[in-house]
């Protein structure tokens, strides 16, 4: 694990206000800390540097591991997936509740890799949703 001097961490915890910014819970909302993520893994050769760094929930963080692209299954190219320091959410992705739907080819990967709509997370964004916690 690289070590990420706590300056840079809160830096990215500040820019993300707090969020996983691939499906958006909250850090309070969730029983295991929020991690910093290589946007682009360094298996990959990407950098410790706040343009490459986002915050990520666990499981957001675990299911994305060291990928960065997936095939869309409707166009069969190769895609990248959301990138937070690059990309804009609302361009790429849309609330419908607490499923989230994707607008675009970088939507569709970055969903089906992170698992955003695994019944459990749905599960547990509508009980935020009900409590006024979510987005």
């Amino acid at each position: 694990m690289t070590y990420i001097p706590e300056s840079l961490r809160r830096q990215v915890i500040e820019k993300a206000n707090q969020r996983c910014e691939y499906c958006l819970v909250h850090q309070q909302d969730t029983l295991f800390v929020h991690e910093i993520d290589h946007i682009i893994p360094e298996k990959h050769r990407g950098e410790t540097v706040e343009s490459n760094l986002c915050l990520a929930c666990f499981d957001c963080n675990r299911f994305k591991g060291s990928d960065f692209a997936s095939f869309d299954p409707l166009n069969k190219q190769v895609t990248l997936l959301y990138h937070p320091r690059k990309d804009v959410w609302k361009d790429h992705f849309e609330l419908n509740g607490p499923t989230i739907i994707p607008r675009t080819a970088v939507g569709r990967v970055t969903i089906f890799v992170l698992k955003l709509n695994l019944s459990h997370r749905l599960f547990e964004r509508q009980a935020l949703i009900e409590v006024g916690r979510y987005p």
